[in-house]
């Protein structure tokens, strides 16, 4: 967990930060300076306009984290309250959520977005948006499956028993109680927005030029790799995996200190 959270502070910190450490501006051209290689004066080299590849990255770290938290903070806000009254109340009203929630799941997470993605258009906006809806059947579904099982508890019986509004049970007990679970998810949903809003601007759907985003870089990069301009696509490619891996650690590592169940199960398998 420890070294996730270090990938994971080390690009927020850099994204921050980005508009004093970098050595250029994201969009300053340089036409004598294109496609550079690695040195002193460029350490990630430049691209076929003569951008400063280090400086687009720092900045792209903005777009990309901004866009996973805002992304995932859509999904938690629309897919917890429904999954939590799916759980709670069930009947025609949940199997309706939850019906709803399997169509959304039964297509592929990077398909679906791509459509959506068309739908509302190419932009920020879009991939903000399409990264949102397709991740929400994922915390609908694991609200769901905490609030049918929480609210069963016996201190969820005594409360209803004592006049206790389901309002107050639902945000005072249920969603308390599913907090460990949702931190998890909300962990490892960031690196997979992370990898899907990059998708959406390698091909197209995403951010616009020339606007820096890792996803983006690539997509310049990949027509320069026979030639030998390696560093284009390998950089950013390096970013991507190092946030994605980083929320993917830290992720695990919160679910094992979240769960002592599940870590005592393990140590008994091994």
């Amino acid at each position: 967990m420890f070294v996730g959270l270090v990938f994971v502070l080390l690009w927020i910190v850099l994204a921050l930060l980005a508009p004093w450490i970098a050595p250029y501006g994201p969009n300053e051209i340089r036409t004598e300076d294109k496609l550079l290689p690695p040195n002193m004066a460029h350490w990630f080299g430049t691209d076929n306009f003569g951008r400063d590849i280090l400086s687009r990255i720092l900045y792209g770290a903005r777009v990309t984290v901004w866009t996973g938290i805002v992304s995932v903070g859509i999904a938690c806000a629309v897919g917890v309250p429904l999954g939590a009254i799916a759980g709670y109340f069930g009947g025609k009203v949940g199997n309706l959520i939850m019906r709803v929630m399997d169509t959304l799941l039964a297509f592929p997470s990077l398909i679906l977005a791509m459509a959506l993605a068309a739908s509302i258009g190419p932009g920020l906006l879009g991939a903000l948006l399409a990264v949102g809806i397709v991740a929400i059947p994922e915390f609908a579904r694991l609200m769901y499956g905490q609030t049918v099982v929480i609210k069963e508890k016996e201190f969820i019986e005594a409360s209803r028993a004592i006049g206790v509004r389901n309002k107050s049970i639902l945000f005072q007990h249920v969603l308390p109680n599913a907090f460990a679970p949702l931190i998890v998810q909300i962990t490892l949903g960031l690196g997979s927005a992370v990898l899907t809003t990059s998708s959406l601007s390698f091909i197209g759907l995403g951010v616009r030029p020339p606007t820096a985003e890792w996803g983006a870089m690539i997509s310049y990069g990949r027509d320069y790799i026979i030639s030998g301009e390696w560093w284009m696509t390998v950089f950013p490619g390096i970013a991507i995996a190092s946030t994605i891996f980083g929320f993917i650690l830290l992720g695990d590592g919160l679910r094992d200190a979240l769960d002592p169940h599940g870590r005592s199960s393990k140590k008994e398998q091994r």
